[in-house]
């Protein structure tokens, strides 16, 4: 198993803005000016929070975003989600530990999901892509406890007017 981070954040490292929005980021540029399809054809599995979820659904049809991985929502919420989407309640460390095999886990969105899997030390990757945006506040991109975490660049690309670094755990 091997979990990966794939985001996009603003200059001063948000995430969404102070409302969870991520308009700031669709009015910059679309996934087709990334590289996007590359990696979303290596995932077996996405997870999520609840907000992120409802801000992919305000958005578009989640099903048609993500067709080909299997969908976890982690929320406390008990309405039902839309079909490919399966709700997920407690510790996503453990969540993960317990998927089977040689499967990709691609965390999506916030940092409530992220920060514990950066604590346990099971980010393997991260994709961060950074916009010509200062938000001013938001959704920080990391909150996690332990460090320093060290990552080694593997690549930095441009897209447009995205700039895209990958990383690899060291």
């Amino acid at each position: 198993m091997s979990v990966f981070f794939y985001g996009c954040v603003s200059l001063d490292g948000y995430l969404a803005d102070r409302d969870h929005r991520l308009d700031w980021l669709h009015q910059t540029g679309g996934v087709e000016e990334t590289g996007y399809d590359d990696f979303y054809r290596q995932m077996d599995i996405t997870i999520m929070g609840r907000r992120t979820f409802r801000e992919i659904e305000r958005m578009e049809d989640p099903g048609a975003f993500y067709p080909t991985t299997r969908n976890y929502v982690f929320t406390h919420d008990t309405a039902p989600l839309p079909e490919g989407f399966v709700p997920v309640r407690g510790d996503v460390v453990e969540f993960v530990k317990g998927q089977p095999g040689e499967k990709n886990i691609w965390v999506i969105g916030g940092n409530t999901i992220l920060a514990p899997l950066l604590d346990a030390g099971m980010v393997d990757g991260m994709t961060i892509q950074l916009a010509p945006v200062l938000l001013g506040a938001g959704i920080p991109l990391f909150t996690q406890g332990e460090g320093p975490l060290r990552f080694r660049l593997e690549k930095a690309v441009q897209y447009g007017q995205f700039a895209e670094l990958v990383y690899t755990k060291k």
